[in-house]
């Protein structure tokens, strides 16, 4: 890498944790917010608390994160991806400062949504800035991807002492905006070449542009109207690229659904039943999640890696269809016994991560530089814009049906996935 190079890597790494540091530590928090407010008081009428209200609350901060990714793409196209990650990074501090003081839980997910539209425009901007300005791509993904995912592990491991050690979820909120803000002042102080890495005539239009539109795409540019806007649109989804919008919708399914709810679906196994340390009660569950997320940091790393060396598409269909098998095996397996239980959740946890270097890569490779940014909007919508449901969706399940049905949901989300990839790969 040259120093280019290495200074956005730095950045987009930075900002990245952060990202997923609040975005993980959330449903950590969900039992907490469930036993202080039973009730959720609206205009129209008081309602009891349940899984699925929680599921919902939680949606209204997830949905923004990802329908705010389309925007936030075509503002990084047109004004430059380091502002608005200064932008994610202030309002992200802000949000969870608002949350530390919220009387309720309809305050609670107003604050939720507001870090939701803050943090929904990172991926757009900080991917598209990795695309067009680092020219040793696949590392920057790689080592991207690695600075996410130490977020979701470290993120909530603090947020799960904090609340052991102080009891207080307000303070511990709090204190978990702080490093977005100290974040802020660092990047408002970086300076970079956004578009170094991209050919004065260079396009990268992706294996199955067969017209001269893709040949014509800015390679730089900005969607400034309604009108290009649209034309940029219909460009990326008259080829393939509508296969994997629809594969990363499925994607973003299948992870808030399995993650939103796994701390109370673990903390119904036996080998996880709370214990007294310190005259406190320890909650097993809590560490046994962050531990399966730490897992991913691994399998972050190993697909980004495996960018280099494997097509694409036929990661995404592997990939997914390990998903889908490992879905089906986790509740047998997991309830023979704590080994079986942390063999499986390490698989799962590994599995949940290497796709998304593949899926990444995968809109680098469908869609023209000049509308990466664009592209990379979509494909956030559809990862956590869309995806955003898999929590309510799992919330419901769990609340009207069975652990067993929430997760023969989450196979047929890994199943239709990977058969998006597979078609891919047989047409490429």
């Amino acid at each position: 890498m040259n120093r280019n190079d290495r200074a956005i890597t730095g950045l987009v790494m930075v900002a990245h944790a952060m990202v997923h540091t609040y975005e993980l530590s959330l449903p950590l928090l969900l039992p907490v917010w469930q036993a202080e407010f039973t009730a959720l008081g609206l205009p129209t009428a008081t309602i009891a608390v349940t899984g699925f209200v929680m599921g919902v609350v939680l949606t209204v901060g997830y949905a923004p994160f990802g329908l705010g990714a389309l925007p936030g793409g075509v503002l990084a196209d047109a004004y430059g991806s380091r502002r608005l990650i200064l932008g994610c990074l202030v309002g992200m501090g802000a949000a969870f400062l608002l949350l530390a003081v919220s009387p309720s839980l309809l305050a609670v997910a107003f604050a939720l949504f507001a870090w939701g539209v803050a943090a929904s425009v990172y991926h757009p901007s900080g991917l598209a800035l990795i695309s067009k300005g680092v020219e040793a791509r696949g590392s920057a993904f790689a080592y991207h991807g690695v600075a996410g995912n130490l977020g979701i592990a470290v993120g909530p491991l603090v947020t799960a002492v904090l609340l052991f050690a102080l009891g207080d979820w307000r303070v511990v909120v709090g204190l978990l905006a702080v490093p977005a803000l100290v974040a802020a002042v660092a990047t408002a102080r970086i300076d970079v070449d956004e578009t170094a890495a991209v050919p004065e005539t260079a396009t990268d239009g992706g294996p199955d542009d067969g017209d001269d539109d893709a040949a014509d795409a800015r390679a730089s540019g900005s969607v400034s109207s309604l009108g290009e806007f649209l034309t940029d649109s219909r460009l990326l989804f008259t080829g393939s690229f509508v296969l994997v919008f629809a594969a990363v919708m499925l994607s973003g399914l299948y992870y808030r659904g399995l993650l939103t709810f796994l701390p109370e679906v673990l903390g119904q196994f036996p080998s996880l039943a709370p214990v007294e340390f310190a005259g406190r009660e320890l909650e097993p569950e809590r560490y046994f999640y962050v531990g399966l997320l730490m897992i991913g940091v691994a399998g972050q790393y190993a697909g980004g890696r495996l960018t280099d060396l494997v097509p694409v598409e036929l990661g995404l269909a592997g990939g997914y269809g390990t998903l889908a098998v490992l879905a089906v095996l986790f509740l047998p397996v997991a309830t023979l016994g704590v080994v079986p239980l942390v063999v499986m959740g390490a698989l799962v946890g590994f599995s949940l991560f290497v796709v998304q270097p593949f899926y990444q890569a995968t809109v680098a490779e469908y869609s023209p530089a000049g509308t990466r940014g664009l592209s990379y909007g979509y494909t956030y919508l559809g990862v956590f814009g869309v995806g955003a449901l898999g929590g309510a969706v799992a919330g419901g399940v769990l609340t009207y049906a069975t652990d067993t049905a929430l997760f023969a949901v989450l196979a047929a989300f890994g199943a239709l996935a990977s058969l998006c990839g597979g078609v891919l790969y047989l047409r490429r």
